[in-house]
């Protein structure tokens, strides 16, 4: 159920960074270790977002697959749970991507220009 709070957090960032202004999309990037369920994760948001300024806005996902770097130099994504390097066989790896959780990008509803020409 770790997903409420996510969803709590990037709704505290949406909200923050829109400065009072309606939000139509929140745009984040979640890596694959996160073990997020994505329509867990927009349901907690969708619930959390009534009555604030992100009420209706849109909760895009984009996944990350996991990436591991191993001493030898090899990179690969990670399929299965095998943390062994495919290429010399070694356990001992670094994860270099799918981590990640990210807010980047909130679209906001803008005031038209009234200014006069």
């Amino acid at each position: 159920m770790h997903e409420l709070a996510l969803a709590r957090g990037i709704l505290a960032a949406a909200v923050a960074h829109a400065d009072g202004r309606r939000v139509k999309r929140v745009d984040v990037t979640v890596g694959a270790l996160r073990q997020v369920v994505p329509s867990s994760l927009k349901f907690h948001f969708e619930i959390l977002a009534r009555e604030t300024t992100c009420e209706r806005a849109r909760l895009e996902q984009r996944l990350i697959p996991a990436q591991l770097r191993c001493a030898c130099g090899s990179e690969w994504e990670l399929v299965e749970l095998d943390f062994r390097c495919p290429r010399c066989g070694a356990a001992e790896t670094e994860v270099v991507g799918g981590e990640e959780l990210r807010v980047e990008e909130i679209e906001v509803e803008e005031e038209p220009c009234t200014a006069a020409r």
